[in-house]
């Protein structure tokens, strides 16, 4: 128990968590409802220890839930250029001097959000947080604090982070676009010359391979070991690696989360060749992951292929946003995407190095490696 200057907080394991009746009222105006913290909980366990900071009022009234986890990250993950060629030197030869501890405040496997009950609880849950984290830290011998990844529509409630031991900087973003087309045609003809005409090329000379088939489902479990190897060619070959999904977390979100769930799966001559994990939440389609046979992914332009095709679904479901996970952003910047700005929120737990490192980890945020970023009409949004 920690005390609070108004309430207290408390840890909860997963399994303690059940016993809690507020816990299913958490994040259930949000596509990541609790049943999917649940998921990553049981499913994505190897590199993280789940925990969930339960925070009570003076009155012993639950006021939120936050999910929370413990990893070893390494801290220069998002350099690139000389100085990413020095810290893989450095690795190289001492592979866990540049690793730290980290407590990560949120969700491990997308964008983040505080876990207040009710809305108008957020800024008496962020003081919560702020209260607590870094005794909680500090009694498990994390070095650093991070809130991951946090959507910009909490920078008002978060203020008091930013303002009072963390440094805030911006993470690798998502992009979002309107669907407000009556197909792919008109979508297509919204975008500039060069790239109309640069996907029609692209998609001619796809379409005249062998047919390609589309099918949508909203539970993977029987194709798992089809689609699984493609997931992982994608991720193997990303320079930002965190969360590595599981079979079994692909299988569950399909068997849990059904009405949310949406499986594109691509084959050509009976072979899966694509797939697509995508969430449908109110008006949003989320594209979450991809995966690809790289052995003719290049050839067939299958990236621009399966996009078209998911929109293409979206527009015909009548949804009218399409937000896709974050990287990748030239094809975005071209397609008439724009950012969705996530926050990182970070602080070492020992007092006299915090100074140097809330200055030190403005040069090792994520965004200012990615030139493509800045060129985006709302790049000024990126920073809080």
């Amino acid at each position: 128990m920690i005390p609070l200057p108004d309430g207290s907080a408390r840890i909860l394991s997963r399994s303690e968590l059940e016993d809690c009746p507020s816990w299913k009222d958490a994040f259930h105006n949000q596509c990541k409802d609790h049943r999917f913290y649940e998921i990553i909980a049981q499913t994505l366990n190897a590199d993280f220890e789940h925990h969930y900071l339960v925070l009570e009022d003076s009155s012993r009234t639950i006021r939120a839930i936050q999910p929370l986890f413990f990893v070893r990250q390494n801290v220069f993950e998002g350099v690139a250029g000389s100085v990413r060629r020095i810290v893989d030197s450095i690795q190289l030869r001492f592979p866990r001097l540049l690793t730290m501890r980290v407590l990560m405040v949120g969700c491990a496997a997308g964008e983040s959000h505080l876990g207040a009950l009710r809305p108008e609880d957020e800024v008496w849950t962020a003081k919560a947080l702020h209260a607590s984290l870094k005794i909680y830290a500090r009694s498990h011998g994390a070095s650093l604090i991070v809130l991951k990844d946090f959507s910009a529509q909490y920078r008002g409630a978060l203020r008091g982070f930013s303002t009072n031991g963390y440094a805030c900087v911006p993470s690798m973003p998502m992009t979002q676009m309107r669907l407000n087309y009556r197909n792919f045609d008109e979508y297509l003809n919204s975008l500039g010359k060069a790239t109309r005409k640069n996907l029609r090329r692209k998609f001619r000379k796809t379409e005249s391979a062998i047919p390609i088939e589309l099918e949508v489902v909203t539970d993977i479990t029987a194709q798992i070991d089809e689609v699984y190897p493609l997931y992982l060619q994608v991720h193997d070959r990303s320079r930002f690696k965190f969360e590595r999904l599981t079979k079994e977390y692909l299988c569950s979100l399909g068997q849990r989360m059904s009405e949310r769930t949406r499986f594109f799966v691509w084959r050509q001559a009976g072979k899966v060749i694509a797939f697509s994990l995508c969430m449908v939440h109110d008006d949003t389609i989320y594209d979450e992951y991809l995966g690809l046979d790289y052995h003719m992914a290049l050839d067939l332009h299958l990236y621009f292929y399966t996009l078209r095709d998911i929109l293409s679904w979206a527009i015909a479901q009548k949804l009218e946003y399409y937000r896709s996970s974050p990287l990748n952003y030239d094809p975005k910047l071209h397609l008439g995407c724009e950012l969705v700005p996530l926050d990182l929120y970070v602080m070492h737990t020992a007092a006299i190095l915090n100074p140097i490192f809330r200055r030190a980890v403005k040069f090792l945020e994520p965004t200012r490696h990615d030139p493509v970023l800045r060129r985006f009409p709302n790049a000024h949004q990126l920073t809080a």
